[in-house]
């Protein structure tokens, strides 16, 4: 294991579990203080357990990341407790079985673009005004998905245009700020291995099996394989990538 992270300050959103949780792992391992926020505090609390038994530092803050001030606030003890922000990861997420345009219920989309955009929209916004304001600038990778500018599904109307607008945000956000030294990029998993690629009713063997046809690779990605993407982007090693967008689907969208 390297340690291209030792002596920097990752944040890492919805990291109570799935992806967010192995990105703060894979981060602490690599030398980084990882904030773990989200909105669920024992989850965090875990998360931060497993990385302290691994030998890293860690510590949860409680935000909701669909209000301002609780974005505004996690980014200023975030500073106040490690002295900067180095990297921002943009994870946190809901999914909902969805239904047809003309069916989905105005709750379902508003809660669905609620997080899944302006959720990142407020984190880009405050994680941009720390790091512009940095000798170091910084690095953020925003968790899209491969449903949304890569591929579409008939049902998920509101899941897919909430992260095809990640994708164009990121890309927007990217060229707004690279000249102020905040490197911005994406990441676009496809089925991993949460709970939110199970189907109702459905065991992690049911989803395998049905994965052995649905995707090209023939099985999910591991949440290990996201957060490699996550941390390559956010490294010294992608220093000239800039507005990507990486699936990481085992080919799906190909």
């Amino acid at each position: 294991m390297t340690a291209r992270f030792t002596g920097r300050t990752v944040l890492v959103t919805g990291a109570g579990s799935g992806i967010g949780r192995a990105v703060s792992l894979a981060f602490a391992a690599e030398g980084a203080s990882v904030v773990a926020a989200g909105r669920t505090a024992p989850a965090l609390g875990e998360t931060v357990a497993l990385i302290g038994k691994a030998g890293g530092t860690a510590v949860a803050v409680t935000a909701d990341v669909t209000r301002s001030e609780d974005v505004g606030a996690l980014i200023r003890r975030t500073v106040e407790r490690f002295g900067g922000l180095d990297v921002a990861v943009n994870n946190a997420g809901v999914f909902r079985g969805g239904a047809p345009v003309a069916d989905l219920p105005e709750e379902d989309w508003r809660a669905l673009l609620d997080v899944n955009v302006t959720g990142v929209f407020f984190g880009l916004q405050a994680e941009i005004a720390q790091m512009r304001a940095q000798p170091t600038g910084g690095a953020i990778v925003n968790v899209a998905s491969n449903l949304g500018a890569h591929r579409r599904t008939p049902g998920l109307a509101a899941y897919i245009a909430g992260k095809a607008a990640v994708s164009a945000l990121t890309r927007a956000a990217a060229l707004d700020h690279v000249a102020d030294g905040v490197r911005i990029n994406a990441v676009s998993p496809g089925p991993s291995a949460t709970a939110m690629s199970l189907r109702p009713g459905e065991t992690d063997a049911d989803r395998a099996a049905r994965m052995k046809s649905a995707s090209p690779l023939g099985r999910v990605s591991s949440t290990a394989e996201i957060a490699a993407a996550v941390l390559y982007l956010a490294s010294p090693d992608a220093a000239s990538v800039v507005g990507h967008d990486l699936v990481v689907d085992g080919g799906a969208a190909a």
